[in-house]
């Protein structure tokens, strides 16, 4: 009787961890904010959702659309993350236009879908959202790897015996422009026992190869 009495209440258990569980997976599936603007919007992360949002929609309705620039960027919070990036790209006979494009990301699960790829218009110069270069993190992977690339060429410029080494990064601009990631970087780096600073304009094209642009030294 005893133990018929145990079975039964780890059974009961049992089914309170399988509801638990189903609820806790609704619940995941559910909207958990609005939709709030987003400082990232020229991050390598940014660039490559942009990016894979047209080759999706590319790809479903056998189009030739090709990304120009990310406009705005927008996030949700729901099991994960729902970006909304507002694109302006080329169809294939040259036109601008812009794209609401929605990308659900779950990190943790390496899981990345588009959600939806709407038509909101024309662009046109006389559109009031905001362009140009726009400050990203100095941590940021993609403008670490622009600094070391930007050292590298300086190394290869100088004809000093002693090398430069990154103290920081003192601040970081970003766009993109038909497709490709541009970063305005000042850097600050010391050569022997003395300090210098270095503007640097340079620009990542398709293969994810940085090219610099410009470079000079900064007296600032």
């Amino acid at each position: 009787m005893q133990i018929q009495r145990y079975n039964l209440i780890l059974l009961l258990q049992l089914l309170l961890l399988v509801l638990a569980s189903s609820v806790f997976n609704s619940m995941a599936d559910t909207v958990l904010g609005g939709v709030r603007n987003s400082s990232a919007s020229n991050t390598a992360e940014i660039d490559g959702l942009a990016r894979f949002a047209v080759e999706e929609h590319n790809k479903k309705e056998n189009a030739m659309l090709k990304l120009a620039r990310v406009v705005k960027v927008q996030e949700q919070v729901v099991a994960g993350t729902m970006h909304h990036l507002t694109l302006e790209v080329d169809d294939d006979a040259g036109n601008k236009k812009t794209y609401l494009a929605k990308v659900w990301v779950k990190p943790w699960l390496n899981f990345k879908e588009l959600q939806e790829f709407n038509h909101i218009g024309e662009a046109n110069s006389d559109h009031d959202v905001e362009t140009g270069y726009q400050s990203v993190p100095v941590h940021d992977p993609a403008v670490q790897d622009a600094a070391n690339h930007i050292l590298k060429t300086l190394q290869q410029r100088s004809n000093s015996l002693y090398p430069y080494e990154l103290q920081e990064v003192v601040h970081a601009k970003a766009e993109t422009v038909e497709g490709f990631a541009k970063y305005d970087i000042l850097l600050k780096l010391k050569r022997n026992d003395k300090e210098e600073k270095f503007k640097a304009n340079v620009h990542k094209d398709n293969e994810g190869v940085f090219h610099v642009n410009h470079m000079a030294q900064d007296h600032s």
